[in-house]
């Protein structure tokens, strides 16, 4: 038997889902805005399938994705909202996306700037969360800035890493995912999120070389489309998988933690569903589900 402890699923896509917006840049943050509590709801439905751990609808609320968005001034506000939806969840893990944009290492600004971003970040999440989790780490150098500003808020830091979803040993920049571990020291756990499930299995077999607890969170995007790749990208340029239903996203799991893996979740177009299924599926194979 082995402790697990279950994360939620991808909160994102499952409030523009809901929704039934038009998605804009802005993505779960604009959702946030225009329907109030229902965060809370997803937070709720992840909790009531089990996710003992519940991210914060806090990846996208950052000042560059602000820029020109008329909701500049918002920035404290707008995390002031997520973290008061999220308060009846349980263990919060408050999330930290990339700056610039999700998969591109190339907009990754100078290392004092990330660091003085992700800074202003750490001091409004901290105070009220029981963990950081630094998501969708996409270079060496994004590990390296997110995690000098995290380790500064009191809480235990948990890193993300999107790997290349043809190849999970490498990191989306194409630096090898090792080169990650020994700059990793203060972080608390090592995963790999937000990259196809079939690329994971490789991500596992590295990051278990860490030293620390370890696991995973994969997408249900049938790929990471090129227009998703330009400025501004909307999600409406990403499309779902039809064949990664609850039981085919289990059986994946099920093979990390199999690998090791004592933590487990879901990221985009993984929903309460899959994540009940997978609760179900872990205390099947004789685990145990805990808190962190």
């Amino acid at each position: 038997m082995t402790d697990i402890i279950l994360l939620d699923g991808g909160m994102g896509q499952e409030l523009v889902r809901r929704a039934g917006d038009r998605p804009t840049p802005l993505w779960s943050t604009q959702v946030m805005i225009d329907h109030p509590g229902l965060v809370a709801k997803v937070h709720a439905d992840f909790r009531a399938a089990g996710a003992v751990v519940h991210t914060t609808n806090t990846y996208a609320i950052l000042r560059d994705r602000l820029d020109g968005t008329g909701m500049e001034d918002q920035f404290e506000a707008l995390y002031d909202a997520a973290l008061d939806e999220a308060k009846d969840a349980g263990v919060l893990a408050g999330s930290i996306g990339p700056l610039g944009a999700s998969y591109r290492p190339d907009l990754m600004p100078p290392h004092a700037d990330a660091v003085a971003a992700y800074a202003e970040v750490v001091a409004l999440l901290a105070p009220r969360v029981d963990l950081i989790i630094c998501e969708t780490v996409a270079s060496v150098a994004h590990a390296r800035a997110v995690l000098e500003a995290a380790t500064v808020g009191g809480k235990p830091v948990w890193m993300a890493l999107t790997v290349d979803d043809e190849d999970g040993s490498k990191l989306r920049s194409g630096e090898p995912l090792a080169d990650v571990l020994p700059i990793a020291s203060e972080a608390a756990a090592l995963l790999a999120n937000c990259a196809a499930p079939e690329a994971i299995g490789a991500a596992m077999d590295v990051l278990a070389q860490g030293g620390k607890p370890f696991g995973a969170y994969a997408n249900g995007f049938t790929q990471i489309t090129k227009d998703f790749l330009k400025d501004k990208p909307t999600v409406d340029a990403l499309s779902p998988r039809r064949d990664l239903g609850p039981e085919a996203y289990a059986r994946f799991a099920l093979g990390w933690i199999a690998q090791g893996a004592t933590i487990v979740g879901g990221c985009c177009e993984v929903g309460p569903a899959h994540i009940a299924k997978l609760a179900d599926e872990i205390r099947a194979a004789g685990h145990r589900i805990t808190m962190p």
